[in-house]
């Protein structure tokens, strides 16, 4: 449960920030990123227990924030959790939006029999990767050759279905009702279209990378462009996703409540790290490592690595329907939580009126357009929620509670409050770093 819910859209982008950081960096960090944040999360599972002459049994992590800092840790742990569930929805929007426009362009090419190709360098065979851009700019997945069926037609479909200027508007006519619903009980029911697009992810790589092999060269001097570097600069963005991807802090208490067995509560939180962060591992070292070779070098690798595969892929055409529905399925059950959350604390009530709830529902989904028209940059866009929202519910909360534990008991000691002090400041260093790279 908890592996499947901490599994998201940050794994398409894996893979892309190892990129940033240097492939022997990414991977360092990739694990001691994971070891970090369980640290921080069985931190927060142990919060209650520390609370004295009270019953925390029914409480959450907001109310034990609460409890220790008063109307401040609630309405400040309210604004973090926001974060990081709206950022995720702006998340989901864009790849949607990204998934839905690719869709869209494979069925109609297959229908029309058209025959296109995309833009930028790319390798030969029935396996083939494309470089659709350059950089970290979003790919514009556009066509340019056409050898087959009506220009005419073939343009005023590329006018109508734009991924980033008409697409982004046809989710709402799906998506918006949706997130009006009472109760999110029948899309819960989909959950596990979740795990099964993880696995289809998984089954795509290994199968793609048994086709492609695998290219490192770490030797600048002979290899020029195509140097695979072990360490950038530019590492915090990796940091920056990966606080996202295993962030699970704002809601581990709920889903470790109804645990037939509370006793192995730790081991089964250790447990689900693990597999989240091997899983992790193995899809960013797969798909870095079998990137091509000349022509390709491995800075074409896209922030949604599925980009890196054209439009006519057949096997990354299924993985993107997966995904689709999956997100679509998802998306109304973050929309519910930012509701529970956000109109709870305000009203007191989940659902105060349908015009409230409708005006937060188009404030979001507004948020998401806007993001997918200007910003369709879901690495950017990861880290930087990511670190904001880890900065609190990861790094800060979970560490001073304890050292105020600690403290009121007589039990903080010197060297604890060198580690979470050092923890607290990596969070902060996490967040600026952000803005400077």
């Amino acid at each position: 449960m908890i592996w499947n819910t901490m599994m998201g859209t940050s794994i398409l982008s894996i893979p892309w920030g190892i990129k940033q950081a240097g492939f022997t960096t990414g991977v360092v960090i990739l694990f001691l990123m994971g070891l970090l944040t369980l640290y921080c999360c069985y931190r927060v599972v142990k919060s209650r227990g520390a609370i004295p002459f009270t019953d925390t049994l029914t409480w959450e992590f907001p109310d034990v924030c609460q409890y220790y800092f008063g109307s401040f840790g609630r309405w400040s742990s309210l604004l973090f959790s926001m974060m990081s569930l709206v950022g995720a929805m702006i998340v989901y929007w864009v790849l949607m939006s990204n998934f839905l426009f690719n869709t869209g362009k494979f069925i109609y090419n297959y229908v029309h029999h058209v025959n296109v190709t995309d833009i930028g360098l790319s390798t030969n065979g029935s396996d083939k990767v494309i470089c659709p851009t350059t950089g970290d700019t979003p790919p514009s997945n556009q066509t340019v050759d056409l050898t087959l069926g009506n220009r005419t037609d073939f343009q005023q479909f590329q006018m109508w279905w734009s991924k980033t200027d008409t697409v982004p508007l046809y989710l709402i006519i799906v998506l918006l009702p949706l997130l009006n619903f009472r109760s999110p009980s029948f899309f819960a029911k989909f959950n596990v279209l979740g795990t099964v697009s993880v696995l289809y992810l998984v089954s795509l790589i290994t199968y793609k990378a048994t086709r492609l092999g695998f290219y490192f060269n770490f030797r600048w001097n002979e290899i020029g462009e195509y140097f695979v570097p072990d360490f950038r600069l530019s590492f915090p963005q990796l940091t920056g996703i990966l606080t996202l991807a295993f962030f699970i802090h704002n809601c581990i208490i709920t889903l470790l409540k109804n645990n037939r067995n509370p006793e192995n509560n730790i081991r089964d939180l250790s447990v689900a790290y693990l597999l989240v962060g091997l899983t992790y591992m193995y899809v960013g070292v797969m798909v870095f490592g079998s990137f091509p070779s000349p022509p390709l070098a491995k800075e074409c690798i896209q922030q949604n690595f599925l980009d890196n595969f054209p439009s006519n892929d057949i096997l990354s055409f299924v993985a993107r329907i997966f995904l689709l529905f999956q997100m679509m399925t998802v998306y109304p059950l973050l929309g519910y939580l930012v509701r529970v959350q956000l109109l709870g604390h305000v009203f007191g009530s989940i659902y105060p009126g349908v015009f409230h709830v409708l005006g937060l529902n188009i404030a979001v989904v507004g948020v998401g357009v806007l993001m997918a028209r200007f910003y369709p940059n879901i690495g950017g866009i990861i880290r930087f929620s990511g670190a904001a929202c880890g900065l609190a519910f990861v790094f800060v909360y979970p560490c001073l509670i304890h050292m105020i534990a600690l403290y009121r008991s007589q039990q903080l000691r010197w060297y604890s409050v060198i580690i979470h002090v050092s923890i607290i400041v990596l969070g902060v260093g996490n967040l600026v770093a952000q803005f400077l790279m």
